[in-house]
Order: C-alpha cells, then structure tokens, then sequence
C-alpha cells in the first residue's frame, strides 16, 4: 500500500506540474463596458500572451460577445470565483418574439472540453408546422408565420426524435431551468432572456487533452476537478495484485507441488487443448463443405515460400500482419497473416465464405487461403495504391490526391461494391465495416470493398437481421446497431456507414475534428448542413463549376445516408442512381439532429469487444455528467 500511495502521490505533482508549466501565461487585465476581462479570458486585439486562445471573447458596442459553435452570445456575467459564466443569445437577450441566432446542439454542449453545462439539461426547440398543433406544450410565437404555417416553440425538449407530423426542425437552444411544467410562452421568454450558465476549468481541458480523464471530485460551486489516468494506475494495482499472488502461490507450491502443480498444469494443457482443437474442427469442417465454391487452399509451406519468408511487410493491424508476396506465375498477392487471439474460426470462415464466392470489380477478391494448425492466412489480390484513407485525408500544405472528377468514381465504384453485396448475391450480405481503411485502390485506382471478418449473411425476404453484437468501428456505426431504441438492424446500417465516408470524403478530414480552426466545423456534417441550408459555399478553393457541383452532390448524398431513423436512408441502389444523376434532382434531407453525439464523441473502447464497444458509443449517445473524457485519435 505505501508504494501505491507513493506512486498516485508521484503522479498527481508531476501532472500539476506539467500543466502548470503549459499554462504559464502572462494574466492581462482588460474590460468591456462594465465587464471585466481577465485570465484565462481574453479579447480579440490583445497582445498574443494576454489569457488563454481557447477563451477569446470580443467586445462590440460595450457588450461582451461569446461565439459558442455556431452561435453568438452575450456574456451577462463572469464570475472568476465560481469559475461560471452566464451568456444569452443575442437575438434572444432583448426578451422580444424571436428564433435564436444559431442552433446550439445537445451534442455541442456535452462534447466541449473547455466548457460544461452547469444547472440546465433543459432546451428550447424551435419548429415550422404547417398544421396546428393541440399539444399545449408546443407555444406558437405570435411575431413569427402566418398563413400556411406557424412557429412553435417547445420547452424541456433535449431530444427531437419524433417531430409533431407537419413540422420541421428550425433551431434548438440551451435554456435555464424554470422548474416549470408546461410554462406559458411569456414564461419561456423570460427564461430565454436570462440565459444559461456554463462552466470552465482550464486544468480539466488540459488533462483531456493528454487522454486522461478529469471527474468531478466535490459537488460545491467552484467544482474541483481530478484528473486521472487510469491506465498507469490501474497497471499499477494489477502489478502489486499479481505480486501478492504470486508470493502466495510460492508458498502453496512449496506445501504440495508434487500434487497441485502437475494437476494445474495437467489441467491447463488439457483445457487448451480441447480449446484449440474445437476451433481448427470447426474450420476444417466449414472448409471440407465448402471445397468445390472456394478458392485455392495453400499450406503454410506455400505461404512461406510466396512470402520470401515474410520479407516484405505491407502493414500491421489489430488481426495480424500483411505481407507482400508473389505467385508462381509472377502475380503479385497481399498475404494477411492472422493472429489467433485476434482474428476468431468465425471471423475466419467469415472472410473467406464471403469474398470466397464473390466475384465483383469493386469487392476484393480472395485468390486463396491457408488453414494448417494453428496457421491461418488469407491471400488477396495485390492493391499496389493502398487503402482509401491515406489519400482522401487533405493535411496543411499538401494539395489534394484526387480530382474531384475521380473521387465522384471512387465513390461510385465503392457504392455499387456495396449494392452488389446487399442485392447482387444469392443472399444480402451486410459489410458492417464500411470506412476508409477498409477501400482499397488498385494500379488504376479503382476502388474495392475489403475485410468481411464482421459480415453476415441474411436472407433478401427479410427486411431486417438479427445481431447479438455491436459490429463496426466508432465514427461509422449505426445508431440502431448501438441501441434498438433507434430501430432494427438491416442493410441501411452499411448505407449510413457510406454516408459517412462520403462525407469524409468530401471534406478531406475526418468527421469530427476537435483541432480544427473554426469551432463551428469541429463536426464537418453539422457545418455543412447548415452551409448547404444557407446557400452559402464549401469554402473549396481553385475549383470550377462542375468540381463545385460533385462536392455538394457527395454531401447532400452523405447527408441522406447518415439519417438517425434508417427508414429516412436511401437503399445502395437508389445511392448509386443519386451518384449517377444530376445534382438538380438531389434535394437536401431533413437535418440529422442527433447524429452528431456519435461521432464527436471520442472515447475509444479498451477492448475489442461487443460489450465495450456499445458501452463507449453508448456514453457518446447520451453523455455523462460528472465525466469528459477525450481521446484525440478517433
């Protein structure tokens, strides 16, 4: 116990001393009209060491102004001893019948490191409803519609899933908590006047931005914040653990070891055994049912020889390695060595069930395989270009890899890979694994699905699938393979999915970028929803008419793919028809109002598992109050 208190105690300084040394910035002191301005706040014009980038504010007519994400707020109060600070929006400040000046999210709120939600969990949600509406909790605003249809305003509404029929979503808005039921309009003003109060903790930021996680250690204004890292510590206590175990078991093998041990041992090697030899049965058993519609099985002599005793390595990943090697006939091969604590018998009858039977220019194909003890390889085509995700991603300096012209086939191709898989066979067959990683480019660049180790079949009569499992990686999931509340599983999770990687590919980022230099585009769907609403631009540079038009018809057709209900979602094949038209016939879906929580989140699993996995993306879904948690590699 001394040496883990010495160790915890050891931790902590060196993680306040790091911070302390990060944050060393000269505290200026400025003010607008009566508000004073001092660290770690600072305002635009002041000299680059005054307080703290991440808190500018700006000052116009005497009033203190707050851009938080895409909206604008006054700030009414700061209070340096509390650590809060309370701001309105600015269309909203005047206490007069108006919309807020910019939507502010759930999502937005919970995901931002630098503030936090204090006393509210509470929203207002502004709609255009073209019938009126009964409920005497949705309040009409008396200076807005008219005509063929009304704006209604509904307080304590954190969650638009299901919209009154004939409305759509306008805006949404933190707002105080009246502890009020069913408030009056007049009421609901007055709340939205007062504003809301958020809170800041720069040393919690900063332990975020290490990928420690920073807790709420005592529930009184000002918060106090712990920072942890739970990895060092955990390692720890298992180290101390084992130590003491292993000390015990000393002594206990010193009292019967001519019993115990050989009975142990026996039993282990029994065990694993029996473990091992029910999984290459079970493969064996799938490969000899199947040894007329496969491909060509190689032994692992073969795999050595094409390999060159694996001398050259294509790349690692979590199931193993890939190496290149070369047929007898000087056909180049990629050849992925699997892992066996990685790469399952089921993921390996999987992948080699599936690609095994199709033959499609845009899915990889499987020239063999290799299934010999405890060996297992499966030998692809060569891919000399890679996977998709190292070209799409623009980085600061690098002109782009591809033509606007080709990234339009690199998508096309990609989806008909994906509508072949779902239509295109005897039966659906869900990829469940849709994203960069998993494209890979040919010498003419020509795109083809790869990796089916979580596919599965079902039948085409079946609109849905039955899934034990959370299959897939963060940032690309489904809604309804985390939760069943959003719905059932069916071959419109693999189109969410695409519509992810459209939209990555359209922006040349990752979806949700928490560097990025405007605040407003840390979740590119989200910003380019609303500049496509806006009629504004994409911001692209040097580019022409027609490059302008491929890039709106990749977002507004990522945007379609990513709806939280999968009813909303295209199937692949009209996908491929929408890619294949003209952009005047796309017109921009509703907004995905809560798609955003997935994939700003940044919590990544410590495990492979199903478990884990719908456990992590669950919290990004719904948040938790008393922790951030961030992770820059998404």
């Amino acid at each position: 116990m001394e040496v883990l208190t010495a160790f915890i105690f050891l931790s902590i300084f060196a993680f306040t001393h790091d911070t302390q040394a990060r944050s060393l910035l000269q505290v200026c002191s400025s003010s607008c009209g009566d508000q004073n301005i001092s660290y770690p706040f600072r305002l635009k014009g002041d000299p680059a060491s005054c307080g703290d980038p991440d808190y500018e504010l700006s000052c116009s007519n005497n009033k203190t102004i707050m851009e938080y994400y895409s909206g604008k707020f006054y700030v009414k109060k700061i209070s340096y001893e509390n650590r809060t600070l309370n701001i309105v929006d600015v269309n909203l400040a005047n206490g007069t019948c108006n919309l807020p000046y910019r939507s502010v999210l759930p999502s937005e709120v919970g995901n931002d490191i630098r503030y936090k939600g204090m006393a509210f969990k509470t929203y207002a949600s502004f709609m255009n409803c073209s019938k009126i509406i009964r409920d005497p909790a949705y309040k009409k605003l008396p200076c807005l519609g008219g005509g063929t249809s009304d704006v209604y305003v509904i307080y304590d509404s954190y969650m638009l899933s299901n919209l009154p029929v004939g409305c759509k979503f306008i805006s949404m808005t933190p707002i105080a908590h009246g502890n009020v039921n069913n408030p009056s309009y007049e009421a609901i003003l007055k709340l939205l006047k007062s504003g809301f109060d958020l809170g800041w903790s720069v040393e919690c930021r900063d332990c975020l931005l290490q990928n420690y996680t920073c807790q709420i250690s005592e529930y009184a204004l000002p918060f106090n914040y712990q920072c942890s890292n739970y990895e060092s510590l955990v390692s720890i206590v298992l180290t101390i653990v084992f130590s003491l175990l292993g000390n015990f078991f000393i002594v206990i093998s010193l009292i019967a070891r001519f019993i115990l041990a050989p009975i142990v041992i026996l039993g282990f090697l029994l065990h694993k055994f029996r473990k091992e030899r029910k999984a290459v049965d079970n493969v064996e058993i799938f490969l000899g049912n199947q040894q007329s519609l496969m491909p060509k099985r190689y032994s692992y002599t073969d795999i050595i020889a094409m390999t060159n005793h694996f001398k050259d390595i294509l790349g690692e990943g979590g199931f193993g390695s890939v190496y290149k090697g070369q047929l007898p006939g000087g056909y180049l091969i990629a050849v992925k060595m699997l892992k066996n604590t990685k790469f399952t018998a089921e993921e390996f009858i999987n992948e080699v069930s599936t690609i095994g039977r199709i033959h499609h220019v845009n899915v990889v194909q499987l020239v063999g395989f290799c299934s010999e003890g405890s060996n297992r390889a499966l030998v692809y085509e060569f891919m000399p270009n890679g996977s998709l995700d190292k070209h799409i991603y623009v980085k600061e300096g690098r002109a782009q890899s591809f033509s606007w012209e080709k990234l339009l086939e690199i998508a096309l191709g990609t989806a008909r890979g994906i509508e072949y898989l779902h239509s295109g066979c005897d039966v659906c067959i869900l990829h469940f694994d849709i994203k960069p990683h998993n494209i890979l480019l040919d010498q003419n660049f020509i795109p083809k699905v790869a990796d089916f180790g979580l596919a599965k079949f079902h039948p085409k009569e079946f609109d849905f699938v039955s899934v034990s499992s959370t299959r897939g990686t963060i940032g690309y999931i489904a809604p309804e393979l985390i939760s069943r509340n959003f719905g059932s599983v069916s071959s419109k999770s693999d189109v969410y999915s695409f519509g992810m990687l459209l939209l990555e590919m359209a922006g040349g980022r990752k979806n949700a970028d928490l560097k990025a230099k405007s605040s407003s585009k840390v979740y590119f769907p989200s910003w380019v929803y609303d500049r496509l609403d806006n009629g504004g631009d994409l911001e692209l540079q040097n580019v022409d008419e027609i490059e302008i038009e491929i890039a709106k018809r990749l977002c507004i057709i990522g945007l379609w793919c990513i709806q939280m209900k999968a009813s909303d979602r295209p199937s692949m094949t009209k996908v491929v028809e929408m890619l294949e038209g003209k952009i005047e016939d796309l017109k921009l879906p509703p907004k995905p109002v809560l798609s955003s929580p997935q994939h700003l989140c940044t919590r990544e699993p410590q495990s492979n598992s199903s478990s884990e996995i719908s456990e992590s993306v669950e919290m990004c879904l719904y948040g938790d109050s008393n922790v951030y948690s961030h992770q820059s590699n998404v």
